[in-house]
């Protein structure tokens, strides 16, 4: 499962025109600037803040599977980063490593990769409305038996009615002798598949 980050606001991450103001900061003086520029100026604390939540999608991209990350617009040089997290050994050549990682990222379409959570985000929210309808079916099934097979063929009428009835009855002796479900969890396995979820 993924941790979510909001990578535009969140994490409160500065918009690109902003982010190019640290980018160009140098390490001299600088020169005076109006009390209203200054204003809008990040401080260190909220560009470090910045910085960190930049890592921790970076932790969050390099510990997703190959797969999951290739849903993600990320440009060659951010993926070769990415690879070479691997490769690195000690303890201060990562967190060095993750810290080009964050200052690559500055440089990646957020806007885009947020999109992309959300919409996993959203799958996952499908997917757990399912597995509560499943749940609820089944105990409905425990529950009622064969009042609710009918209820349940009516709705699903590619369901096998024998093997759904053994499940039941398997699971609502379970429960009358206070046995492990087991025959609950197969009965649960079985509406899964029903249902190609």
């Amino acid at each position: 499962c993924h941790r979510r980050i909001n990578v535009v606001l969140a994490a409160g991450i500065m918009p690109p025109r902003i982010l190019s103001v640290s980018h160009t900061m140098r390490k001299q003086r600088p020169d005076p600037v109006e009390v209203e520029e200054q204003e809008e100026r990040p401080s260190k604390s909220q560009l470090k803040r910045e910085m960190h939540a930049l890592q921790a999608l970076g932790e969050t991209l390099i510990a997703m599977r190959p797969a999951e990350r290739a849903r993600f617009p990320l440009s060659d040089d951010m993926l070769r980063a990415i690879e070479e997290t691997s490769r690195i050994r000690s303890h201060e050549g990562r967190r060095r490593h993750m810290q080009y990682v964050g200052k690559l990222i500055r440089k990646e379409d957020l806007t885009a990769i947020q999109a992309v959570f959300d919409s996993i985000d959203q799958e996952q929210e499908q997917r757990d409305h399912a597995f509560h309808r499943l749940e609820k079916w089944r105990e409905r099934l425990i529950d009622e038996g064969d009042a609710a097979v009918d209820l349940f063929m009516a709705e699903h009428p590619d369901a096998d009615r024998q093997t759904l009835r053994q499940l039941i009855r398997n699971a609502q002796r379970e429960r009358e002798q206070g046995k492990p479900p087991t025959s609950s969890r197969k009965l649960f396995k079985h509406l899964r598949e029903t249902l190609a979820l």
